[in-house]
């Protein structure tokens, strides 16, 4: 079985089985059959867990089975060691150790969707499972945020009775939080993954540079969009279409403009129409994207930043649901990791002010210079500035729309088929940007 980008599964042939004639059964004839086999499958379930109960030496107790005990022996507050117990400590302790517990999972999620886009077949059901686990990270992350507010049950006094007997351990030395941004793909400067890395101990360090010596979700998701078809088939040109449908839209502003503006505000009004032409030619001019690119506006290749578009604009096509729910949630989960770290600048401002971080970070103004800057998925939440209005947007070709409902339909896929053009680009490029 090979694989489409777009999120369909091909077959090289149809695999249909060749069954045997038989008397058509009746309706109550064919219920039974079917009960009788979800009972032999229910069966084979019980089959299992009775083995695996006869292969324990004695029955799985819940404590147990969840290793209890390791988990709620884990406080230890220092006040309480040191003979000055504060209350509210415990509360510190729990909490973080929650959200060391939940960036695990989020961890494990993250993993396995990465395993997914490393494929080169990349089908429908696994674009649906990659999805699947994203709104799981998604509605994790919501978790984290609404966290804060039982940390913030915690005046900034009774964080300070405890906050000296923390130095010089500090948030910023979670590896698990830097794992997560790492395998995202968020971007931070050589001197600031330098001084992270002197904080962690050697194991976690080794961790760490393992994560960055790898292709992140960002960089596999950037793959799968490029190597994406239908952008230009058989003489189609999705690129040549949006050119041509934003030129008119442009001449119409200008007219609109010309006819109820003069002076200063014409002037403007002409300026930013300037500008909306250049965001546009970035789509179907590879030097104005490039350029893009080298300011820091783009992250995302060409090809690829033109397929996220082209998924955005025709999602109502059904073979484009998917793909266009997958970017969403990428956004989302941007968003998300941002919220969080907003609402966790504002509870260290309410709690320290803007006092040193306890592991030697600038603590508030660190924290707040990262919200809104280490955003991944930029290239997708931006692509709005590039969408025009239904009533412009140029119908795909018949040929085309017949293309996107055949292979929908899991028909025989041949990808040599399909130009990706571009300035030369190969038929196919699984390398990384």
């Amino acid at each position: 079985m090979s694989g489409c980008p777009f999120g369909a599964d091909f077959v090289s042939e149809p695999s249909f089985k060749k069954c045997p004639v038989s008397v058509p059964l009746s309706n109550n004839e064919t219920a039974l059959e079917s009960s009788s086999l979800i009972l032999n499958e229910m069966g084979k379930i019980s089959e299992r867990g009775a083995a695996h109960i006869r292969s324990c030496t004695e029955p799985l107790y819940y404590g147990d089975y969840l290793q209890l005990d390791k988990i709620i022996d884990a406080q230890e507050p220092v006040s309480y060691k040191m003979g000055d117990p504060q209350h509210d400590e415990m509360l510190f302790i729990t909490i973080h150790q929650t959200y060391e517990l939940w960036f695990k999972q989020i961890l494990f999620e993250l993993d396995s969707v990465r395993n997914i886009f490393a494929e080169l077949t990349i089908g429908a059901q696994k674009v649906s499972t990659a999805l699947h686990r994203l709104i799981r990270i998604l509605e994790i992350f919501k978790i984290l945020v609404d966290q804060i507010r039982v940390l913030e049950t915690m005046t900034s006094q009774e964080f300070l009775n405890f906050r000296d007997y923390l130095f010089p351990a500090s948030g910023f030395q979670s590896f698990q939080f830097r794992l997560i941004e790492i395998k995202l793909g968020v971007q931070r400067s050589s001197e600031h993954q330098e001084r992270f890395m002197q904080a962690l101990k050697p194991e976690h360090r080794q961790l760490v540079q393992d994560a960055l010596n790898e292709p992140s979700l960002c960089d596999y998701v950037e793959r799968w969009l490029r190597n994406i078809p239908f952008r230009e088939f058989r003489g189609y040109s999705f690129q040549k279409s949006y050119q041509e449908a934003t030129d008119r839209i442009l001449q119409l502003d200008t007219a609109v403009i010309e006819s109820q503006f003069e002076g200063d505000a014409l002037e403007r009004g002409l300026a930013d129409l300037k500008r909306a032409k250049y965001t546009f030619e970035s789509v179907y001019k590879r030097e104005v994207h490039e350029e893009m690119k080298l300011k820091g506006v783009r992250r995302f290749g060409f090809r690829a930043t033109s397929s996220a578009l082209f998924i955005i604009l025709y999602e109502h096509e059904s073979m484009l649901q998917l793909p266009a729910r997958l970017l969403r949630v990428l956004v989302d989960i941007d968003d998300a990791v941002n919220q969080w770290r907003y609402r966790h600048t504002q509870l260290v401002h309410k709690m320290i002010g803007t006092k040193m971080g306890t592991g030697g970070s600038l603590g508030f103004p660190y924290l707040r210079s990262t919200v809104d800057s280490l955003k991944v998925f930029s290239d997708i939440s931006n692509l709005s500035t590039l969408q025009i209005p239904k009533r412009f947007l140029p119908e795909l070709p018949p040929m085309v729309r017949d293309q996107l409902k055949y292979f929908h339909n899991i028909e025989p896929y041949d990808r040599t088929l399909f130009e990706l053009g571009g300035g030369g680009d190969t038929i196919l490029d699984w390398s990384f940007c």
